[in-house]
């Protein structure tokens, strides 16, 4: 299984196409639009020649050849940039596509492809943004194979086998096996896995949430999500981690964050000498640069920074909850040219956008334009994006995950708690 997302900014519908990688050996490869009926990709399968079918037994329909690729591509295209489609349906007895029938496709926010050769061909793997391998036992496979075979396309048990042991079986274990090193995740006894498949029916809504946003908000950057990343999202949420690992996990997703924020920086191209006496044409750093955290949580970024951007200023700003819920600015220590620099604003929890709004208006009065400006954190609440977004259209703001929303007390839900006394270990949380 693959999911697809459609290049920034999708014309109309954002596609988070989903490929599923389906058991081996089941029916092949499966288009399926959400909402949209299920539509099959045993419609790209070639209609086969005059001399094919004089010897279609002997035709290998479980080979990549078998399939049209270039048609797959064009209409994946069509509905990632938010066009309908019609989808050919294949004729099996006679071998041929239907010549007046086909199935429209609508675009939708969710594209699953499913099937047994999906992950052969780069150009189709290079579409998808989660590839998924269900694994079945090789006993089941055979078993579907000879239910959907002779329930639903007319043939004999005997033929069934004799084609399962000739074309099947080798070509499961020439092309589909070696295929399942492109999954991102492979789940053993595929539908009866609830906890895999609750991971991607979460992991698709965090997608589907966080690109509505961006639809909203281009200055808002969600770094591409993945496996390792939604690990280390679920052990630093656990309230039961320890401090040594809630610490850790932390720190490699800072830095992730970091290293994404300084991707938006400008550079100037640069020419260099490489040991070989060959030029290099490579980029040039932003030099005037500077760090700025909110205290307290947001300091515990700072090392991920330094570590990325040697000998960096880093200044501070504090801001005060008082009882009735404002806050107020009680101290900073910034550069004095800090007019002059791009600032990394640093916070890692972004939940109602009152102290970060502060904290940039701050910013602004001391010289700092708007698009000098990324502000780098962990999670943020959708009430804190649409309020500095909102309030400052010019300013980058670079997270890992937007999390559903805020609960009664302000605080971000599911969230992680009061991260600086976590990280710092100064209050049990």
């Amino acid at each position: 299984m693959a999911l697809f997302s459609a290049p920034p900014p999708p014309p109309r519908h954002h596609l988070l196409p989903t490929a599923v990688h389906a058991p081996p050996l089941d029916p092949p490869v499966t288009l399926s639009i959400l909402p949209n009926s299920p539509s099959s990709l045993d419609s790209f399968y070639r209609g086969l020649t005059d001399e094919e079918l004089k010897h279609v037994h002997e035709y290998n329909f479980d080979h990549p050849d078998a399939f049209d690729t270039e048609q797959l591509l064009e209409c994946i295209g069509k509905l990632k940039s938010g066009q309908s489609v019609q989808v050919p349906i294949y004729d099996f007895k006679n071998h041929q596509r239907f010549s007046d029938r086909f199935r429209q496709v609508n675009a939708s926010d969710v594209i699953i492809l499913e099937g047994i050769l999906v992950f052969h061909d780069q150009r189709v793997r290079n579409l998808m943004n989660m590839k998924i391998f269900v694994d079945a036992d090789a006993d089941v496979r055979l078993a579907r194979r000879i239910k959907r075979d002779t329930v639903d396309r007319g043939r004999d048990v005997h033929s069934v086998l004799e084609q399962y042991s000739k074309f099947v079986k080798p070509a499961f274990d020439g092309f589909i096996l070696p295929s399942k090193k492109y999954a991102d995740v492979i789940i053993p006894r595929g539908g009866d896995n609830h906890v895999a498949i609750d991971l991607i029916v979460q992991h698709i809504r965090t997608k589907l949430g966080q690109h509505n946003l961006c639809k909203i908000y281009p200055n808002l950057n969600v770094i591409q999500s993945t496996f390792q990343i939604r690990g280390m999202h679920t052990l630093i949420r656990d309230k039961e981690i320890t401090k040594h690992d809630f610490v850790f996990y932390s720190d490699r997703l800072i830095r992730l964050v970091v290293e994404h924020g300084l991707g938006y920086l400008p550079f100037t191209e640069k020419q260099v000498i490489t040991p070989t006496g060959s030029v290099y044409t490579g980029v040039d750093f932003c030099k005037k640069l500077c760090g700025v955290s909110v205290i307290r949580s947001g300091e515990s970024m700072e090392n991920a920074l330094r570590a990325c951007c040697k000998g960096i200023k880093i200044g501070k700003i504090l801001i005060h909850r008082t009882g009735d819920n404002k806050k107020q600015l009680i101290y900073e220590k910034l550069p004095k040219d800090i007019s002059e620099r791009h600032v990394l604003l640093m916070d890692p929890v972004l939940a109602t956008g009152n102290s970060s709004s502060q904290a940039i208006e701050l910013l602004t009065r001391k010289g700092v334009p708007e698009s000098r400006i990324i502000f780098l954190n962990l999670i943020s609440a959708p009430e804190g994006i649409h309020r500095v977004c909102k309030q400052f259209p010019f300013l980058k703001i670079v997270t890992s995950e937007i999390d559903a929303g805020l609960n009664d007390q302000f605080r971000v839900i599911p969230g992680m708690g009061e991260f600086g006394d976590r990280y710092f270990g100064t209050d049990d949380f």
